[in-house]
Order: C-alpha cells, then sequence, then structure tokens
C-alpha cells in the first residue's frame, strides 16, 4: 500500500508543478494545489506504520509518531492561506482584466532596460577614471 501511496504522491507533486509552469492563474491556483496534497502524502508516508495512540498502553515502541501529523496539519493551515491569497489575487486580476492569462509585464522589461543602460554608463565612467 505504501507504494501505491508514494506513486499518488509523486503523480500529485509532478501535476501540480506542470500546472504551476502554466500561464492561466487558475491552472497556477490549481497545481499549487495540488503540491500541497503530495506533500501531505509525503509527510503522512513519512510517519511509516500506524500504531496505538500515545495516551494508550505502556509500551512505547507501540505508539504512533506524531511528529508527521503535526507537520501535515499546518502544511495543510499553510496550503489553504496561500490557496485563498492566489485566488483574491486571480478574483482581482479577472476584474481589471477580464482575463486568466498572465501577460509579460512590459514596464518591467523597460525598467530593466533602463538599469542596464545606467549600469553601462556608469562602467564606461569608471574605466575613464
Amino acid at each position: 500500500m505504501s507504494v501505491l501511496m508514494a506513486v499518488t504522491a509523486g503523480v500529485l507533486c509532478a501535476t501540480g508543478t506542470y500546472l504551476v509552469l502554466g500561464r492561466q492563474l487558475s491552472r497556477v491556483i490549481i497545481g499549487i494545489a495540488m503540491l500541497g496534497h503530495g506533500v501531505n502524502v509525503l509527510l503522512v508516508l513519512s510517519g511509516g506504520d500506524g500504531g496505538d495512540p500515545v495516551l494508550v498502553g505502556e509500551d512505547v515502541t507501540d505508539f504512533a509518531d506524531p511528529l508527521p501529523q503535526a507537520l501535515v496539519l499546518t502544511a495543510i493551515v499553510i496550503t489553504f492561506g496561500v490557496i485563498s491569497f492566489l485566488l483574491a489575487l486571480a478574483y482581482r486580476s479577472w476584474v481589471v482584466t477580464a482575463d486568466d492569462e498572465v501577460e509579460d509585464d512590459v514596464e518591467d522589461r523597460r525598467i530593466a532596460r533602463e538599469a542596464e543602460h545606467l549600469l553601462d554608463d556608469r562602467g564606461d565612467e569608471g574605466a575613464e577614471r
């Protein structure tokens, strides 16, 4: 069963990575959710086989490891917050542009070109001195 879960986690992470690399915001959000689920499955698998609850029994070797469970709960909360934030950004982008696709930022390219020209000009002045 753990091999099937490991394959499931791998498929979730691979599909999530593929979707994150797209240009549509909806695919990016779904991809981040799938990555989060894949990581959660991997964290559960890292806990090993199940065991008895920590407060029941006296043999310490039979206890379940609570750390992976705590990490999964924390990852769920963080993933929920990130997805909520991305959904708000996607909604705002849809309201402003009425499009789901992320465009190249022309202004960023212009500023980068200007900064490059400034560095070139400074380099030429420093060589003359």
